[in-house]
C-alpha cells in the first residue's frame, strides 16, 4: 500500500513539473512580436531583414546574431530560454541541422612564421591604398582569367562572413562570427590554431613584430575589446577593453605603426535601438584609442564628439533622451607618416543635437592623439525612430544615415602634392588636402545614396586613378564601378553592372557594396548577386567573372556555399587570392565560405 501510495505521489510530481515547464515555455512568436517584429517587417526602413527573410536562416545563426552579434544588444535582455524560443520559431530546428566541422589540423604542425610578406590587414598598407604590387601579390595581370578554386574552408551555422582575411608569411588569420578566430596554411587550408574570443570578430587581423623575433595577431571583437595573440601559437598575450559602453564594437582593423596599435569604435546597434520609445537614446560616442602594442596599456582615447552627452528632452513616451552622441568609427585607420597624424571617417549623429564630427573625416596627432581637424561633409541626425511608419524624419537627415565608413586613402600628386580620397555613402567621393585641414579639392557624385546606398566599404587607388564600386542597393537596382582622377575627380571611365544571373532569388542584386581590390592593370569588384569580377583598369573591360553561388567541398568538412559579397573583398598575396563570399545581415544572399584560389587551381 505504501509503495503504491509512493509510485502515486512521485507520478503526480512528475505531471505537476512537466506541465510546469509546459506552461512557462517561452512563446517565441509572442517573443518576437514584442521583441523583433517592429524593425523586421516589410513597412519598416528596408535595410532590416523582413520576417520572411529570416526564415532562410539556419537556427544556430539566429541564436548566435542574439547571444554575441548584431542582435546582442536586443538579446541581452532576454534569457536564453527566450532566446532560443525566437530562433525556434523564426527558423524551426530540423533533423541534421547541426553542422560541426572538423579541425583539420596540420600534420607537420606549425613552422616558424619569419616573416610579414603578403597582405597584412584591411588595406595592405599603412595609407589603406588596397593596391597589392606584383611581387607581393604573385598574380599578373594576364594570369587573371586562369583563376581557380583551390580550396575551400566553411563557416559553421553562418549565412554571413566576416573578417576579411590577412595573408602573410604563408599563413591566413581571421576571425568569425562566433568569435573564432584562425590561423590556416595559406597553400592547403589545415589549421595551425583556433583562439575562442567568444564574441563575433569582424576586424581584420594585423600581424606585426613582436619582440624576440615573436609577432603578435591584433584584432578585435564585438564588445570593444582588443586583443593581442601569439602570432606561432594562437596564444593569448593580452587584451585590453577600450570603451564600457554596452553597445560598443570593433568593426575596424587595427593598424600598428611605431610599436603602437591604433584602433576605432563604433556602436552598430545603438541608433536602431531608438525604434523602442523606451530606450534612452542616445549616449555612445566613437572614438580613436592607440594602446602599447606590448602590454595593450592605453597611451590615450578621443572620443569623435569632445562633448559628453546629457539629457536634452522627453520623447512622446515619456522617456529621457540624451545627445550628442554617434560618430562611429568603422573603418581601418590611415596612418600619415610624413604629417605625424592619423585619419579617420565617421558615421551619423544618433540624437540632437547635431555636431561638426559626423558624417566627416578627422585627423589626429599620433603621439597625443588632440584632434588636429574635422571636415564634415554634410551634419545630420539620424537614428531608427526617423523612418517609422507615421513618424516625421528626423529634422537635419536630408539624405539619411550618410556615414563615412570607407577608409581615407593617402595618395601623393606629381610634384609632390597629396591627398585624401575618401567615399561616403550618399554618392559622393571626394579629394580632400591635409595640408589645408582637409579641404575639399574636389567631390564627385557618382550614384544616388542613402540607406545602404552610395559607397559603403572601401575603394582602392593606384597613383592616377581611385576605383570604386556603387552599392545604391536602396531603391536599386544599384551597382557600377568608376575609375576617377585622384588629382581632378574626374571620371576616366565607369562601367554598368552586369544583369544578376541570380535575379529572381530572394537577396539578389547588383549593387556593389564589397571595397574594391586591386593589382596592376586589374581591379577586382565583388557583388551582392554573389559574383566576384575582374576588370581592366585601362577601360573597365570585364576579364574575369567568378561565380560563388554553388556549394563547395571544404577543407573542414562543412557544407558551404556562397551568397552576396559585401562586407569584404579580396585580399592576393603569394600568388594566391583569398575572398569570402556570404552575407545576409541587412539584405542579401546568405553564404559560409572561405574561398582560396590560384592560377590553374594549382
Amino acid at each position: 500500500m505504501l509503495r503504491s501510495t509512493l509510485l502515486a505521489v512521485t507520478a503526480l510530481a512528475i505531471i505537476r513539473v512537466a506541465s510546469a515547464q509546459t506552461e512557462t515555455r517561452p512563446d517565441g512568436r509572442d517573443l518576437f512580436q514584442k521583441n523583433c517584429a517592429l524593425c523586421h517587417n516589410p513597412d519598416a526602413d528596408n535595410r532590416t531583414p523582413t520576417a520572411e527573410a529570416l526564415k532562410r536562416l539556419p537556427n544556430q545563426a539566429i541564436l548566435i546574431a542574439l547571444e554575441s552579434g548584431p542582435m546582442k544588444a536586443q538579446g541581452a535582455s532576454l534569457s536564453l530560454a527566450q532566446r532560443q524560443a525566437i530562433a525556434d520559431f523564426i527558423s524551426p530546428k530540423t533533423a541534421g541541422s547541426a553542422d560541426a566541422p572538423r579541425e583539420n589540423s596540420c600534420d607537420a604542425g606549425a613552422p616558424p612564421l619569419s616573416n610579414l610578406n603578403g597582405w597584412n590587414g584591411w588595406g595592405v598598407d599603412l595609407v589603406n591604398s588596397r593596391m597589392q604590387s606584383t611581387n607581393e601579390g604573385g598574380i599578373r595581370a594576364e594570369d587573371v582569367p586562369k583563376l581557380k578554386v583551390k580550396w575551400a574552408f566553411g563557416f559553421a551555422n553562418a549565412t554571413s562572413v566576416f573578417g576579411q582575411p590577412t595573408a602573410v608569411g604563408g599563413r591566413l588569420f581571421f576571425g568569425s562570427g562566433r568569435g573564432d578566430v584562425y590561423s590556416l596554411d595559406a597553400k592547403t587550408g589545415c589549421m595551425y590554431w583556433k583562439f575562442p574570443a567568444g564574441v563575433q570578430v569582424r576586424s581584420p587581423i594585423t600581424v606585426a613584430p613582436f619582440g624576440n623575433g615573436q609577432f603578435a595577431a591584433y584584432f578585435g571583437d564585438g564588445k570593444a575589446v582588443l586583443y593581442a595573440l601569439n602570432a606561432q601559437t594562437g596564444e593569448l598575450l593580452w587584451k585590453t577593453k577600450i570603451d564600457d559602453h554596452p553597445l560598443a564594437g570593433i568593426t575596424g582593423n587595427p593598424r600598428v605603426y611605431n610599436g603602437r596599435v591604433y584602433v576605432g569604435v563604433r556602436s552598430g546597434v545603438e541608433e536602431m535601438m531608438a525604434a523602442n520609445p523606451k530606450y534612452e537614446c542616445c549616449t555612445f560616442r566613437g572614438s580613436l584609442a592607440a594602446l602599447d602594442a606590448s602590454t595593450g596599456k592605453l597611451a590615450w582615447k578621443t572620443f569623435t564628439i569632445p562633448d559628453p552627452p546629457t539629457a536634452t528632452k522627453k520623447n512622446s513616451a515619456g522617456t529621457e533622451m540624451h545627445g550628442p552622441s554617434g560618430a562611429a568609427v568603422w573603418s581601418s585607420p590611415t596612418i600619415d607618416v610624413k604629417r605625424k597624424a592619423v585619419y579617420v571617417g565617421t558615421g551619423n549623429n544618433y540624437s540632437e543635437p547635431s555636431t561638426r564630427y559626423s558624417d566627416a573625416v578627422l585627423a589626429f596627432d599620433l603621439d597625443t592623439g588632440s584632434l588636429r581637424w574635422s571636415r564634415q561633409m554634410n551634419p545630420d541626425v539620424w537614428n531608427y525612430s526617423c523612418e517609422q511608419p507615421g513618424k516625421v524624419s528626423c529634422p537635419e537627415a536630408p539624405d539619411r544615415d550618410t556615414d563615412v565608413g570607407t577608409p581615407p586613402i593617402l595618395r601623393s600628386l606629381p610634384g609632390g602634392k597629396d591627398l585624401l580620397v575618401v567615399g561616403q555613402k550618399s554618392g559622393f567621393m571626394y579629394g580632400l588636402d591635409p595640408d589645408r585641414r582637409g579641404e575639399i579639392v574636389w567631390k564627385t557624385e557618382i550614384g544616388k545614396g542613402g540607406a545602404l546606398g552610395g559607397i559603403l566599404w572601401g575603394v582602392a587607388a593606384d597613383d592616377e586613378k581611385v576605383y570604386v564600386p556603387l552599392s545604391d542597393i536602396i531603391p536599386g537596382p544599384g551597382g557600377g564601378l568608376f575609375a576617377l582622377k585622384i588629382a581632378t575627380g574626374e571620371k576616366v571611365w565607369s562601367v554598368p553592372p552586369p544583369d544578376p544571373p541570380c535575379k529572381g532569388k530572394a537577396g539578389c542584386s547588383p549593387a556593389q557594396t564589397a571595397p574594391t581590390t586591386l593589382i596592376p592593370g586589374v581591379v577586382f569588384s565583388g557583388s551582392m548577386d554573389g559574383h566576384l569580377r575582374a576588370y581592366s583598369t585601362k577601360d573597365g573591360a570585364l576579364v574575369w567573372d567568378l561565380d560563388t553561388l554553388v556549394n563547395f567541398e571544404t577543407v573542414n568538412g562543412v557544407k558551404a556555399h556562397g551568397g552576396s559579397m559585401n562586407a569584404t573583398g579580396p585580399t592576393i598575396a603569394g600568388g594566391m587570392m583569398f575572398v569570402d563570399s556570404g552575407y545576409s545581415q541587412l539584405t542579401g544572399m546568405g553564404g559560409n565560405v572561405l574561398l582560396a584560389l590560384t592560377v590553374d587551381g594549382k
